[in-house]
């Protein structure tokens, strides 16, 4: 596919998208109408479509256009990022069509813009931003593509090891400082899921940020540890290597999330216990150390699903607000007492984070905050929420 082609898809996929389809729908099933389109044709168009979204709003403002459809959040994305590629509208028998006179015209920069619309955030949520007096140099980080950042399994490797097999693949890392054993990835990250190293389970996918949830829990060998919402299991598995292979027992209320957690935790040599929602019902202060990867918006990762930002309401939040105490509660009552729970989210909101935790311990009259910490996105990477609790 031509450049032009590869904006045309993402027209195409947008009003898909515009339309009310999540984004990762509109994609695959343009994927699958689009037997063409090779793997970096498709990469290439995905790409488009994520940056598109993560500018949704300032793109349709810089467009000029009354009605949002794809070609207008392209043009409008492209006129604020990359001007020159608007002159690809209308090149080859497959692109999109040339940008019309009226199209030009109406064209224009974000200096009258509301600060929402540059921020690109929902109204709602600019309202809660600023209630909560958050460097808004955070928000507009999260219009930027995220890096691809791996963790290097201490259980098959070190990072000098690791470095020298992916750099046999062409793949190009540095340590990221103040991650113990992350490193991030500086040329073909696409390679990473097809490198000797991943398959030997040398190194796993996983943003910085979200590897320093898991040393924040500080396990150690002997000790019985729960990751309650365990999700695809990648911090499961770093807390097993911190352990030195586990055992780790991970739980998730929705248990097809863990499906290929026996297959990982196999590749990567961890000692990982599966336990389904109907076992922990019957279990109470039986573990030393309890992660709880709160279900939340997702508001500090919106680099990585910008389609996300879009879908989040004020109701949602609410729901999400009401499932996270109750999430909490549960990590309390499955904590031994002298042991330790860690509540992270990766949201950059105060009602998830720190609003939360305060309510749990005027609920909880024998825990006690032991420490916390944001993580600012586009710092060491996304935006995160880490708090440490202690059960006396």
């Amino acid at each position: 596919m031509t450049p032009a082609a590869r904006l045309a898809a993402a027209i195409e996929i947008l009003d898909d998208i515009v339309a009310g389809d999540p984004a990762e729908r509109a994609l695959t099933r343009w994927a699958r109408r689009s037997r063409f389109a090779g793997s970096k044709d498709r990469a290439a168009v995905r790409d488009v479509v994520f940056d598109v979204l993560r500018r949704r709003r300032s793109a349709l403002w810089a467009s000029g256009a009354v009605a949002e459809t794809g070609r207008a959040l392209v043009i409008g994305a492209l006129a604020l990022t990359t001007p020159e590629a608007l002159a690809q509208f209308g090149e080859g028998p497959h692109g999109p069509e040339p940008v019309a006179p009226a199209e030009r015209n109406a064209l224009r920069g974000l200096e009258d813009a509301p600060q929402a619309v540059q921020l690109d955030v929902p109204n709602f949520m600019y309202d809660l931003l600023i209630a909560q007096g958050i460097d808004l140099a955070e928000v507009a980080a999260l219009r930027a593509r995220a890096p691809v950042d791996l963790r290097v399994n201490s259980l098959r490797g070190n990072v000098e090891r690791a470095q020298k097999a992916l750099l046999a693949d062409g793949i190009d890392t540095m340590p990221v400082a103040g991650v113990p054993g992350a490193l991030r990835v500086l040329r073909n990250p696409r390679k990473v899921a097809g490198s000797a190293a991943y398959a030997k389970g040398l190194v796993e996918l996983q943003d910085a940020a979200s590897q320093l949830v898991a040393l924040a829990l500080d396990p150690s060998a002997g000790d019985k540890v729960l990751d309650l919402c365990a999700g695809g299991g990648g911090k499961t598995l770093a807390l097993a290597a911190a352990m030195g292979g586990g055992p780790v027992f991970a739980h998730d209320i929705n248990p097809g999330r863990m499906r290929d957690l026996p297959v990982r935790a196999a590749r990567a040599g961890a000692d990982v216990q599966v336990i389904l929602p109907q076992d922990l019902d019957d279990m109470s202060a039986q573990f030393d150390r309890v992660l709880v990867d709160a279900p939340c918006s997702g508001t500090g990762a919106f680099r990585r699903n910008p389609d996300q930002k879009w879908r989040l309401t004020p109701e949602t939040l609410r729901d999400l607000q009401v499932t996270q105490a109750a999430v909490l509660d549960r990590a309390v009552r499955l904590t031994k007492a002298g042991g330790s729970l860690v509540y992270a989210t990766c949201s950059i909101l105060c009602t998830e984070n720190e609003h939360q935790v305060a309510a749990a311990l005027s609920r909880w009259p024998n825990t006690r905050k032991e420490d916390e910490h944001r993580l600012a996105p586009g710092g060491v990477g996304d935006g995160f929420y880490i708090c440490k609790i202690l059960i006396n």
